[in-house]
Formats: structure tokens, sequence, C-alpha cells
């Protein structure tokens, strides 16, 4: 089965939003070569409908401009893009191709698929709650960053966190030059339980 992937720039308050207005001053060669890693071991990208469309409006005139940035703007090119929408949508950015059916049954059929590439996600946050929800997906990769946004969608919102707990694992962790964490985590099904009246018996005098 493919493993499932999902990166993420978030805030130290939790916010994915529009990351591109304060996650650029912290960009290194560190979290490039994260990011990198992530996208390098996958043979597809899976991608909300408005991550994509900033991903296509970007990607492939940079590839075109042939800066500094063109290789790994090809390599998005090349790569297999599965957009997720509830839209019948046009594509012109080459390799794109539109996810058919219930998401949950969807994703679970492309897992699968015979090969041994990740799928990777970039943003797409509402997608990645709903496979978390799931247990579809492997690993969460979250660049968090040591700023307090103050606004913004968060990755976890009221809903999730008050009526479905989701247990993770902490499989990774790497702290950057910029003060920006690489967290890894995993979905945990053996996670600990306990009340006060478990803890009150680590509390020392």
């Amino acid at each position: 089965m493919k493993k499932l992937t999902a990166g993420l720039f978030i805030s130290l308050d939790g916010v994915t939003e529009a990351p591109d207005e304060w996650h650029f001053p912290y960009f290194n060669d560190e979290m490039g070569a994260a990011v990198g890693g992530q996208f390098g071991a996958a043979d597809t990208l899976l991608l909300g409908r408005v991550t994509y469309d900033s991903f296509a409006e970007a990607w492939p005139d940079r590839e075109a401009g042939g800066g500094e940035d063109a290789a790994f703007a090809k390599s998005l090119g090349d790569t297999r893009k599965i957009v997720v929408s509830n839209q019948d949508l046009t594509f012109t950015w080459r390799n794109s191709e539109l996810l058919t059916g219930e998401l949950v049954e969807a994703v679970t059929a492309l897992k699968n698929e015979p090969g041994d590439g990740d799928i990777a996600m970039s943003g797409s946050v509402s997608v990645v709650r709903q496979l978390l929800t799931a247990g579809l997906l492997d690993e969460l990769h979250l660049l968090v960053h040591p700023i307090a946004v103050g606004k913004g969608a968060r990755l976890f919102d009221n809903d999730v966190a008050a009526d479905s707990p989701i247990p993770l694992k902490l499989l990774s962790s790497n702290t950057f030059e910029t003060g920006v964490m690489h967290l890894v985590y995993t979905l945990d099904p053996d996670a600990p339980t306990g009340d006060y009246e478990d803890a009150k018996q680590h509390i020392k005098d």
C-alpha cells in the first residue's frame, strides 16, 4: 500500500492559512531539504482545489522561466497530480486529473494502486483533516514557525477537537537554525489513557 504524507507550514498558534504572507523569512536550506524530501519520495500529488489552483498558477511559469527553482518546478509538472473538488475542472497543467468518487473510498483505492512511490499532499487543510479522521494519513509533516500570526484558518478547528480527538505519535523532530521545528507525526492507535488520579502520582513535592 502506498504511503500518504501531508506537509503543512504552520504558525505557533496553529494557523495554516496564507503561509506565503509569513513563512518566507524562515525558508532556508534545511526547510528546502525537508520539503524536497517529502515531494521527492512521491510519484503522486493529492491536492485540494485551492492549493492546486495556486500551484498551477505559479509553477508552470517558474519552470518556463528557467530560474533557480525551475528544476523543482519541472519535477512538480512531471508528477501525477490528483485534485479533490466537487466541481468539474479544466486543467492546463500537465499530468493533472480530478479525483473521482467519494473522498475516503477514492483515496483508499489510490493508496492500493501498484507501485512503491508515496502520495504527497501540501496544504489542502480541509482534505488533510478528513483523511486524518478517516485514518488514511500515514505521516503528517508540520513545519512549525516561531511566529504567532493571530488570524486565519487553523489545522484543527473546534469541531474536530471537541467531537473527535485524533491521537498522534511523534515519529521525528528537528529544529532548524531559524527556529522552525520539523515535526513528523503518525496516527497513534495505542495512545495513552488516564485521568487526574493517574497523573497526580507523578507530581513531586
